[in-house]
């Protein structure tokens, strides 16, 4: 039988209702080199005929690590058989070659004679599933370990943040034990990728799609993740390269509600493999109410630093230790680090803003139009005055442009005058025309300005922009202004000069291409 200890760290779990989707999905994930899967046979409308797709793909990839679960309704799992026929159907899944059965701690309790027997074909997997919250573990796993297996798997619900501390702990507390442990959602998902380097046997993802069938009107076939949080194989091996971290390794971070979106993990990462450093950046799901308990995993995991976005970037200012002049004036911060050991705050969003633009020209005196009302416009409006630039605001809320345009000591102008001015500078900082809504613009007609800079930046060119350029506008797209402060983070947090061109590379791969 196989050794626990020797399996891949990645275990791309499939379920689907049809047998002919699940078999090409998992004879495409072996195509690409998976070699550990999970067969969700409750997911199936038959489930005993996932053991004829069991049977197929062992006859072609024979290598192939099979983990067969029959999980009861009960249990959380779509199995409405009884936990007798739940036995035998994986001891079908056993005798056709699957080397591991999974089996709840539900099912073992009611039946650990039938469990024992099940591991004398292959490796028995005991599971205990939260889909509510995350308790104390300890005690969960000394419940579990009155069932005797060969590796316990716990599988809770994230609540808060450090919810993923309570997960990562109890794979610390039990070194001598093979455990599987992870938390479930969005939150869950720094205990999805640090749990196999924190001695988390392995854990699991979701599959990439399998392309079309060569048939006429075939489609690409995907199946949706089996559990809540799950990233696919391909994302989790290219973008975090889970099976090459360590315990060792810094972490590093994005905090953001919702944040699974997010493009940072794969700038930042490439930026470090670039750089060959062992470090890793991880997105973190932090509602605004959590922001506190968030901390205690800052100070707990570690976190060498992270980034801030929204809804964070005014309320973590308090949490810190000392936060540069500007941004305090900007009165925001998108970047923590450790100095001495301490977190400290800066915002590099204002080198975002002014480093395109002096590229192509002196800031001083000249006359910059921005648009919007939130915190991206404070921090544009902030770096430009420090650079000597006259600045007017504009918006969709002429009352909350009054406002923000008092705070800042600028001159605010209603949308509706703007073709009485002319500016050197456009600079749109609000999210229209931002996936998924492409269509919209602020100045569908004439543009005020010789130079227009979005920050938007997905996609590459936005409708502002194409309209620009049609109108003979120099345009400055927001890849350039993401970039940039990206790489002022890097350099902060890791003193070395940041690979601009690859983090680039990066993401104009999932964005794209360059703008036109």
């Amino acid at each position: 039988m196989i050794s626990i200890r020797s399996l891949p760290r990645i275990c791309v779990a499939l379920g689907c209702a049809a047998r002919p989707q699940l078999e090409r999905l998992a004879l495409h994930a072996c195509d690409n080199g998976e070699e550990f899967l999970e067969i969700r046979l409750d997911m199936l409308q038959r489930p005993v005929a996932g053991v004829a797709v069991i049977r197929r793909l062992l006859r072609r990839y024979p290598e192939t690590l099979v983990v067969a679960t029959c999980r009861r309704k009960a249990n959380g799992g779509s199995f409405a058989g009884s936990v007798r026929e739940e036995l035998e159907i994986l001891e079908t899944a056993g005798a056709a070659g699957a080397a591991l059965l999974d089996v709840e701690i539900e099912t073992a309790e009611a039946a650990p004679q039938a469990v024992e027997g099940l591991r004398e074909r292959a490796r028995v997997i005991v599971s205990y599933h939260n889909f509510e919250r995350t308790p104390a573990l300890t005690q969960v796993l000394k419940r579990m370990k009155r069932v005797p297996a060969d590796l316990y798997k716990l599988a809770t619900t994230a609540r808060k943040p450090s919810d993923n501390l309570r997960v990562l702990s109890v794979l610390k507390a039990c070194p001598e034990a093979p455990v599987m442990a992870l938390a479930m959602g969005e939150m869950g998902l720094p205990s999805r990728i640090l749990g196999p380097a924190r001695n988390s046997v392995f854990t699991f993802a979701a599959p990439d799609a399998a392309p079309a069938a060569p048939k006429r009107g075939a489609k690409k076939i995907s199946a949706a993740p089996t559990a809540p949080g799950q990233f696919t194989a391909c994302k989790l091996r290219n973008w975090y390269q889970v099976h090459k971290r360590q315990a060792s390794t810094k972490v590093y971070g994005v905090i953001a509600d919702p944040v699974a979106h997010s493009l940072s993990p794969l700038l930042h990462n490439r930026a470090f493999r670039s750089r060959r450093l062992d470090a890793i950046y991880l997105p973190f799901q932090v509602p605004s109410t959590s922001l506190t308990d968030f901390f205690r995993v800052a100070e707990q995991l570690p976190l060498a630093g992270f980034s801030v976005t929204i809804p964070h970037k005014q309320r973590v200012m308090r949490h810190l230790a000392s936060v540069d002049a500007l941004a305090r004036r900007i009165g925001a911060v998108n970047t923590v680090f450790r100095r001495g050991g301490r977190l400290c705050g800066a915002n590099t969003d204002a080198l975002g803003v002014t480093v395109p633009l002096e590229k192509r020209m002196r800031l001083a005196k000249a006359r910059v139009l921005v648009v919007g009302n939130g915190g991206a416009a404070r921090g544009a409006i902030f770096a430009l005055l420090d650079k000597g630039a006259a600045v007017s605001l504009t918006g969709r809320n002429p009352q909350r442009v009054r406002s923000l345009a008092r705070l800042c000591g600028v001159e605010a102008l209603d949308r509706s005058n703007l073709e009485r001015h002319h500016f050197d500078v456009l600079i749109h900082a609000t999210p229209l025309g931002m996936q998924p809504d492409t269509d919209k613009c602020f100045f569908p007609g004439a543009m005020p300005a010789d130079v227009v800079f979005d920050m938007v930046y997905n996609p590459l060119e936005t409708k502002l922009l194409q309209n620009a350029r049609e109108q003979g506008k120099e345009t400055i797209a927001g890849l350039e202004m993401f970039l940039t402060q990206a790489a002022a983070q890097f350099e902060i947090w890791t003193g070395e000069r940041a690979p601009q061109a690859v983090m680039r590379e990066a993401m104009l791969e999932v964005l794209g291409g360059p703008p036109a």
